[in-house]
């Protein structure tokens, strides 16, 4: 691509945000974190400013929404950002407590570890 097209494709897909102005959305970080609130701004670089935000956790069917207030979101950090549908956004899953869920988590995250060490230790069964 040219610097031109480069430029005007960046230009369509900021513009595209337009659209999503008001409207409560999700955001995928590179670091896995789910992210939701309301779009009240961006800029060229796709940095965003969400209203009434939140962190949304899921460990397995349990979910819970850590308020974060107005928050800011660096265009490089974003992986997805798409509207919310709010008639299905937790179909299937079970509201927790914050506490619950940081506790489940940590047990998710003590588990992957727990599992990575086994698979360590079979590495003999490949040769």
């Amino acid at each position: 691509m040219s610097g031109g097209a480069v430029d005007a494709w960046q230009v369509s897909a900021v513009a595209s945000l337009v659209e999503e102005l008001d409207k409560k959305i999700l955001v995928v970080l590179r670091d896995g974190s789910k992210i939701i609130g309301f779009l009240r701004s961006f800029d060229q670089f796709a940095n965003i400013v969400l209203e009434n935000a939140a962190e949304r956790i899921i460990v397995g069917s349990s979910y819970s929404d850590i308020p974060l207030g107005l928050y800011i979101v660096r265009g490089e950090n974003v992986v997805l950002m798409g509207e919310i549908d709010e008639t299905i956004e937790t179909d299937g899953l079970t509201e927790v407590s914050n506490e619950e869920i940081k506790r489940e988590r940590e047990a998710e995250k003590a588990a992957d570890m727990a599992k990575g060490e086994m698979l360590k230790r079979m590495d003999f069964l490949e040769d």
